[in-house]
């Protein structure tokens, strides 16, 4: 079953720029991080630093404009980063980027490289379709403080995604909660990359047509479908 994805009027009045290219990916092989996909994050953030030519990241214009539209909703961009320049972040620091699974591995690797932000999430826990919404604040959003699972509330106005059952994201694109994360045991996924003005949106469907062909050289006979360019402009 095709997955459902919805743009909210008032989202679509708040970043008349933006564009996402949603990859539904079926037949799945996860597991942990491998070499192979270790040596992909370390080249994705060798193109970053090209990219970047000694510029931090948050001076690259489509950070930029994250940063406008984060403020736009309330959210302060330099304390919540969108999960682009937070990793891009990690990739030149000290630390290097983190090894989470094979999967997540390989949206990060193009998040990095292209400065784009780019999600995934298991279908198989994904309830109902998802929409990106601004937010009433009394949506529930499941997470983890502490190692103990807590419910917290967006902010009344924040971007955020959600299911039928409550919050995926949180500020757009910021944090993901637990629930729908892709894990070691996922076979079924949706990857969501999303774009604002200025980034041409060649851009970011090349960047989804180099996750389609990373998902399936690393998870072979997988059925993959890259859906054309949603945008609000």
């Amino acid at each position: 079953m095709t997955l459902t994805l919805s743009v909210s009027d008032d989202v679509r009045a708040l970043a008349p720029g933006f564009t996402h290219v949603a990859i539904e990916a079926h037949g799945l092989v996860n597991g942990p991080s491998s070499q192979a996909s270790s040596e992909l994050l370390d080249d994705a953030a060798r193109r970053l630093a090209v990219r970047l030519d000694g510029r931090a990241p948050h001076e690259d214009p489509h950070m930029a404009a994250w940063r406008e539209t984060y403020t736009a909703f309330g959210s302060k961009p330099s304390r919540t980063r969108n999960s682009a320049e937070a990793l891009a972040k990690r990739a030149l620091s000290e630390s290097g980027l983190p090894r989470v699974n094979l999967l997540v591995d390989l949206y990060n690797t193009v998040s990095v490289a292209r400065l784009i932000p780019v999600g995934g999430e298991d279908l198989d826990r994904i309830e109902g379709g998802m929409r990106l919404i601004r937010a009433t604040g009394e949506e529930d959003f499941v997470t983890v403080a502490g190692g103990e699972e807590t419910v917290e509330h967006p902010e009344a106005g924040e971007v955020v995604w959600r299911d039928d059952a409550g919050v995926t994201c949180r500020r757009w694109n910021w944090r993901q909660g637990p629930r729908t994360r892709l894990t070691e045991g996922t076979t079924s996924g949706i990857f969501l990359l999303e774009s604002l003005a200025p980034m041409p949106v060649a851009e970011v469907a090349a960047a989804a047509a180099e996750l389609a062909e990373l998902l399936a050289r690393f998870s072979p006979g997988a059925d993959i479908a890259v859906r054309a360019p949603e945008s609000c402009s």
